[in-house]
């Protein structure tokens, strides 16, 4: 089968290229699923540069979403049945037109979904329940601070934080992003040409963001701690600047707000059954018609660096799927 499969770590992506492997094997309690689509995600180009906190031993096939078609049923597997359309996660091996995956990894297709609407859900819906619900105890009628708003996290807690009742406030450093940030239901859109902090002060009367969803780090969490309320959660998702940021301690003891660590994934390993209820809420949305990704580009497989380049520039909004050929 054709995969995408890093052999060397590279900052430019050189070590990683499409080439020919062997099916995967199938174990007991596993499932064959013959992908039809995959999303991209930015811990797939850290994997590969060797700068993510998993590390997987070399070589290894890049990708950790996908959506397809059960072919193959490993012994001991009940719960599924040839041809269901089936997502999931993994933490590599998504990039590949087959992978071997534990029944108990995948979900149902939501309802109307296609399959790169269903490989794009799962990782970016359930970091924003995580977030805003369990970690940044998201109530309605308070302000959401949300940036990279345009990436596929970010358009989803914009999502999310309309759906919970939040008045929504969203950054992004590209104006041509703006219109499809409001769409996804933003109160409001900001272009940080010259920072955030003042209109983001502006916007709430002096107090501030209650819940402040940040993946980037850097100058812009530096910020943030300048425009949190009283009782606030600043929300640590991520460092896509590349500079881990740091905060004296007397700051939020001043300012009453609290620095909070999201690892949505690692949540539901420590806490299998809220882990359950969480992909429960997000699928029950889903299948509601009140939460579905938005697509940015479908890219074959062929075309993956095309699409590897497209994230390093951050030039989309919302998710890229790479989809796999018939």
């Amino acid at each position: 089968m054709k995969a995408f499969v890093c052999e060397t770590l590279s900052d430019d992506l050189s070590g990683a290229s499409l080439t020919e492997i062997d099916l995967p094997a199938l174990a007991p309690g596993e499932v064959g699923v013959r992908v039809r689509a995959a999303s991209l995600n930015y811990p797939d180009i850290l994997m590969c540069q060797g700068r993510y906190q998993f590390k997987p031993d070399l070589p290894f096939t890049v990708g950790m979403e996908f959506a397809g078609d059960v072919v193959a049923l490993g012994d001991g597997v009940d719960s599924l049945k040839m041809g269901d359309r089936v997502c999931g996660g993994m933490k590599t091996g998504a990039f590949a037109e087959y992978a071997s995956v534990p029944a108990s990894a995948l979900r149902p297709v939501p309802d109307g979904f296609d399959y790169a609407e269903a490989a794009a859900f799962g990782a970016a819906y359930l970091t924003a329940y995580v977030s805003l619900v369990r970690r940044g105890r998201l109530e309605a009628g308070e302000t959401l601070l949300v940036h990279g708003a345009s990436g596929g996290v970010g358009l989803a807690s914009v999502q999310m934080g309309k759906l919970l009742g939040a008045r929504v406030i969203a950054t992004t450093g590209v104006a041509e992003k703006a219109d499809a940030i409001r769409e996804a239901g933003a109160d409001h859109v900001i272009v940080m040409d010259y920072g955030f902090r003042e209109e983001v002060k502006d916007l709430t009367d002096g107090r501030g963001a209650d819940v402040i969803f940040d993946p980037i780090g850097g100058d812009v969490f530096d910020e943030s701690t300048r425009c949190i309320a009283f009782d606030g959660r600043l929300l640590v998702v991520g460092f896509m600047s590349g500079r881990i940021a740091d905060v004296k301690a007397n700051i939020p003891l001043i300012k009453g707000f609290s620095v909070v660590g999201v690892r949505a994934g690692e949540y539901g390993r420590r806490f299998p059954e809220k882990g359950r209820e969480n992909m429960q809420a997000i699928w029950k949305w889903a299948n509601a018609g009140k939460l579905t990704p938005q697509i940015h580009a479908r890219i074959p497989l062929a075309d993956i660096t095309k699409a590897l380049d497209m994230m390093i520039s951050r030039a989309f909004v919302g998710k890229i799927v790479i989809e796999m050929p018939d």
